[in-house]
């Protein structure tokens, strides 16, 4: 018994140790260190870097993240997808946001109704916050309300251009609208933001396809 516990305290002093240690190896890095680290030649940096900006970055940090979406690493790329995500769910108001983690809980327990009506919420509270508006815009989709979603969606581009998510909604509604020239112009652009959407590159070939089988000319 005596033995047992000896090696349990020593167990877990080691275990302390290499705790210590990793911490001391990798310290929580600042906002502004982020930003720097986000173009560093060292690959862990980088990915350190985005991962960051996920947690405590700015709308005006986007662009650091939109360029690390062509990262020539995989994981530096998907890192930086979500961060984005993240950055462009956080409004700026502690109100607002959680009206806003209310909504997408509803949205994901299939309530739609109950969500749209969250996030009209949120967009009266704070009009500007683009987000609130592709929420709801992917939610008039969802409930087959296309020309809704579509007007939700030219509010989420007059308040943030580089929006993928959106461009790829655009591309969705045009081809259900059976508009294949304008829904391959979306998504084309989706993809030159973010060329990591296998879906959109996929629906990219199938629309060229449609577009050619049906005589028209494809740019």
């Amino acid at each position: 018994m005596r033995t047992n516990n000896l090696i349990v305290r020593v167990t877990a002093l080691i275990l302390a140790c290499a705790t210590l240690q990793a911490a001391a190896a990798d310290p929580q890095i600042t906002r502004s260190q982020a930003l720097a680290q986000a173009s560093s030649a060292d690959v862990k940096q980088r990915r350190a870097a985005v991962d960051r900006l996920g947690e405590v970055g700015l709308m005006s940090d986007a662009p650091a993240l939109l360029g690390a979406l062509h990262d020539r690493d995989e994981p530096t790329r998907e890192l930086a997808e979500a961060s984005v995500w993240r950055v462009w769910s956080r409004s700026g108001d502690a109100k607002v946001d959680e009206f806003f983690e209310r909504g997408v809980r509803e949205m994901n327990g299939g309530d739609l109704k109950l969500a749209i009506e969250t996030f009209s919420s949120v967009i009266r509270q704070k009009p500007e916050f683009a987000e609130g508006w592709n929420k709801r815009a992917t939610l008039y989709f969802l409930a087959g309300e296309l020309e809704k979603s579509l007007k939700d969606c030219d509010e989420v581009l007059k308040r943030n251009p580089s929006h993928f998510g959106v461009l790829a909604g655009y591309g969705q509604i045009y081809a259900q609208l059976d508009q294949p020239e304008r829904a391959l112009d979306y998504f084309q652009r989706a993809l030159k933001i973010n060329p990591n959407m296998q879906g959109v590159e996929q629906g990219i070939e199938a629309l060229k396809q449609l577009i050619s089988r049906r005589g028209g000319r494809v740019i």
